[in-house]
């Protein structure tokens, strides 16, 4: 296989991967329930208002406004680009310390940093690098919060009814 083709397909697993990360992290701490931090439920009325849905607009709000798992997966990936498993753990901390500076009453960004270490690290022993889980969680992102904010909520609030929210 080529390699420009191996790395682009490197960036699309990638970006799946850290698309179920923050999305199951953001599930399980139950982010679609309520606003966790002060603008949350503000920007998901907003998005509800735009017929989008109400529940998945909350957790767009939660990861707008506080360090949450999907920007601790990109800083955990760009950490363990920098300096391996300790990079992405430091990493990790920042985001705690962010968490608590938004007075974020949850841990979803510190699980997404620190899930997201050992995944990054572990695909490296597979042949992935640092730099595809960077760009693959810039394009999970984008599928997020980027692209269609009514499809995009519409997508979480029925994941979040499937897991019995």
């Amino acid at each position: 296989m080529d390699i420009s083709l191996l790395a682009f397909v490197h960036i699309l697993v990638a970006a799946a991967v850290c698309w179920l990360n923050f999305v199951v992290i953001d599930l399980l701490f139950r982010l679609p329930a309520s606003g966790g931090v002060v603008g949350a439920s503000a920007i998901g009325r907003h998005i509800e208002a735009k017929g989008g849905a109400l529940p998945g607009g909350i957790m767009m709000g939660n990861i707008v406004s506080s360090p949450d798992a999907s920007a601790g997966t990109l800083l955990a990936a760009c950490g363990v680009f920098i300096a391996g498993v300790p990079g992405g753990l430091l990493a990790a901390l920042l985001v705690f310390i962010g968490n608590r500076i938004c007075h974020d009453p949850g841990y979803a960004g510190t699980t997404g940093a620190v899930s997201a270490t050992f995944i990054v690290s572990g695909f490296t022993l597979i042949g992935f690098s640092p730099a595809e889980f960077i760009a693959g969680m810039v394009i999970a992102i984008l599928t997020i919060q980027g692209i269609s904010h009514r499809h995009s909520s519409r997508l979480l609030a029925y994941l979040w009814r499937v897991r019995g929210g």
